[in-house]
């Protein structure tokens, strides 16, 4: 019987067979062969985050975006950006043989797939529909990265680090989902992205239920949402929960919501961003989930888990926090190889973290087994499951 792992390693091989050069080159004309003779002449569909940053980045270039098209009915007749918002309806009727329609809709709340939309545009007898990614290829130094979306030839730049994740995946769900990322990251191939999973973020009870000795460390805790769905899942309670947020508008939500619960004494709380060293991080705040450290106005504090826990015998560790999850991996060092925590970790923040982040785990503790779960739509809320056997469910033992 062929080893599974053999398999997507196999296939993980095919899709980079054509190499980085060529990937390159593919970037750079991908948008303009969808588009042509439309290219200058473009019509938005999806006037939110991704509308926004895409009519921006056009106008830096000198392209005028013809219109916005949207499904909500609130924004027809008004501006974003400095451009007209109509329906897919009137948009088409105006502009579906003088324009190309770009898709600018990525998000993972909706209910809709890439294919609906792009689907849409057609039988409404757009004669050029293309996604935002081919755009935002041509265009990298303006657009990318954004979260998982960048260049494909920087995959093939790490065909090594990629090849050895393909080879830590548990089940066959994980390694159908990760030659899938793999796929949306070279190709922003939607179709073959899989459904979410039913299971609440962060707490995959069919492979590793909670016990009620947990120790839980929330990094990225916002204003409590993940400490709600842990209280709620929690079988018999817990032995302590510790929880790190840097955002002072959140960190206050979370003071407020934790100074509520009957066991508030068993919960401690930092005012931290938690990362690889001790000290002040720049930071992007808000009170939004996407705040984030690297750059902003504020200033927060940094810690090191390996030092803010002091040999606590955490059981459970929870990392959200908008594309610093390899630092904070590298600042739990000595926690993953002294306790093998449960480690549930977002995925989707950088292209890269797909593969490094499970790679860096593994360097650290190899006990670890691992699983890949999509929570949202279209690569959303994509989580990287480190689970030591010890405890795994029996079923989820099996390779």
């Amino acid at each position: 019987m062929t080893d599974p792992r053999i398999d997507l390693r196999a296939r993980i091989e095919s899709l980079l067979a054509e190499g980085p050069a060529a990937a390159l080159e593919r970037e750079r004309s991908a948008f303009d062969k969808s588009a042509a003779p439309f290219e200058r002449s473009l019509v938005l569909f999806g006037a939110g985050n991704i509308g926004r940053k895409t009519a921006a980045g056009l106008r830096k270039l000198g392209i005028e975006p013809v219109l916005f098209a949207d499904n909500n009915p609130a924004l027809w007749g008004k501006q974003v950006e400095g451009v007209t918002v109509v329906s897919p309806e009137e948009a088409s009727r105006r502009h579906a043989r003088d324009a190309a329609f770009v898709v600018t809709i990525w998000r993972g709340e909706g209910q809709d797939h890439m294919k609906d939309r792009l689907g849409l545009l057609k039988r409404l007898g757009c004669q050029r529909v293309v996604t935002f990614g081919p755009l935002f290829w041509k265009y990298p130094d303006l657009f990318l990265p954004h979260y998982a979306a960048a260049p494909a030839h920087q995959v093939h730049q790490h065909a090594g680090a990629v090849l050895s994740a393909a080879g830590l995946w548990q089940d066959e769900a994980s390694r159908r989902e990760y030659e899938s990322q793999i796929r949306w990251r070279l190709f922003f191939d939607f179709d073959h992205l899989a459904d979410p999973v039913t299971h609440p973020i962060y707490f995959p009870s069919d492979i590793c239920p909670l016990t009620s000795d947990e120790i839980f460390v929330d990094c990225g805790a916002f204003d409590g949402d993940t400490l709600r769905s842990f209280l709620d899942r929690a079988p018999s309670g817990f032995r302590k929960i510790i929880a790190f947020e840097p955002d002072p508008g959140s960190f206050g939500k979370l003071s407020r919501f934790v100074s509520t619960l009957p066991r508030k004494n068993s919960i401690e709380l930092h005012q931290a961003a938690t990362g690889s060293i001790n000290g002040p991080l720049r930071f992007t705040g808000g009170g939004l989930p996407s705040a984030s450290v690297g750059s902003g106005s504020l200033e927060v504090k940094g810690v090191k888990l390996d030092d803010a826990l002091a040999g606590a015998p955490v059981t459970y560790i929870k990392m959200d926090i908008e594309g610093a999850e390899l630092d904070a991996i590298a600042g739990a060092r000595r926690t993953i190889q002294e306790h093998g925590p449960v480690l549930a970790v977002c995925s989707y923040h950088r292209q890269d973290h797909l593969w490094n982040i499970p790679n860096l785990i593994h360097s650290y503790n190899p006990d670890y087994c691992f699983f890949l779960r999509p929570h949202l739509l279209e690569v959303w809320d994509l989580v990287c499951y480190a689970i030591p056997r010890r405890r795994l469910k029996p079923a989820a033992k099996r390779p």
